[in-house]
């Protein structure tokens, strides 16, 4: 059976912030509110993977020139060291 429920005094700051959170795991306010509620009761054992977001204003920022020069000067990191690979086999 499942009922419903009426949340008074959401200020401004709190929904905007649970409709962020619901738009980044693409899924309703309504849903994202029902996952906190069981997350927070522990009434689920699914675990969520943790999302950093700190290098966020990186992403995206090189000019294809400098994504050029870039994988041109570590394209020997990406060779195998012939002395290591006889070593190991």
């Amino acid at each position: 059976m499942t009922s419903n429920l009426h949340l008074r005094g959401i200020d401004s700051t709190l929904m905007g912030q649970l409709k962020k959170q619901a738009m980044e795991q693409q899924i309703s306010v309504n849903s994202f509110i029902l996952q906190l509620l069981k997350q927070s009761l522990g009434l689920t054992t699914q675990r969520k993977l943790a999302v950093y977001h700190d290098l966020d204003q990186l992403a995206g920022t090189w000019t294809k020139q400098e994504a050029k020069s870039f994988l041109k000067n570590t394209a020997e990191f990406e060779l195998i060291d012939k002395v290591l690979h006889r070593r190991f086999l």
